[in-house]
């Protein structure tokens, strides 16, 4: 949160983003946390929290939709290498989120594999309608967020590491307008 702080002030530090630092993760990694993004051009989790190679192991599925195979690159850090933190980024404007809201919403599938993300996202879809609000697609998103860091906590090869202590899963959202990344759940104490 600290880099995502000087993302927004644009006080970059930039840190290991330089040669030595290539040589030195080139044997082997540790980063400190993995974030699973959305594919969005604008949401660049290396950028948005000021960090650099080795730093973080990042997963980016169409409005952060998981399956078995996302589902298990996520458990990769925490369950190789102790990685503590697992985030979950969802972001203002998705238009994957969007694009879904309005096929479930008017029951028209999305056109090839996007019909999956939509399906992937059904659950937030019936939650954000359950739950009403100025602008569905905007709660849509902060659910899907929600919902999927639920899911990874409770995993059943994740959930003994969040028991321990030795692994957080947050719920996280990014403003598009701002820079600011806000802390939906899941935050350590």
């Amino acid at each position: 949160m600290d880099g995502n702080k000087r993302w927004v002030s644009g006080d970059l530090q930039h840190p290991d983003r330089d040669p030595n630092r290539r040589e030195f993760v080139a044997q082997g990694q540790e980063p400190f946390g993995s974030i699973l993004s959305c594919i969005d051009s604008r949401v660049p989790p290396e950028l948005l929290f000021d960090t650099g190679l080795g730093d973080l192991y990042v997963m980016r599925t169409g409005g952060e939709a998981v399956g078995p195979v996302v589902t298990g690159s996520v458990e990769y850090g925490p369950m190789t290498s102790g990685t503590p933190l697992v985030v979950v980024l969802g972001h203002q404007r998705c238009g994957a989120v969007e694009a879904s809201y309005k096929s479930l919403r008017d029951g028209k599938p999305l056109p090839g594999k996007l019909e999956a993300i939509a399906r992937a996202l059904q659950p937030a879809y019936e939650l954000a309608v359950r739950q009403g609000g100025a602008d569905p697609v905007e709660t849509m998103a902060r659910a899907q967020v929600k919902l999927t860091a639920a899911a990874l906590r409770s995993n059943q090869d994740l959930a003994p590491l969040v028991r321990k202590g030795d692994l957080a899963v947050v719920g996280a959202y990014y403003s598009l307008d701002t820079g600011k990344v806000e802390v939906l759940a899941g935050a350590p104490s």
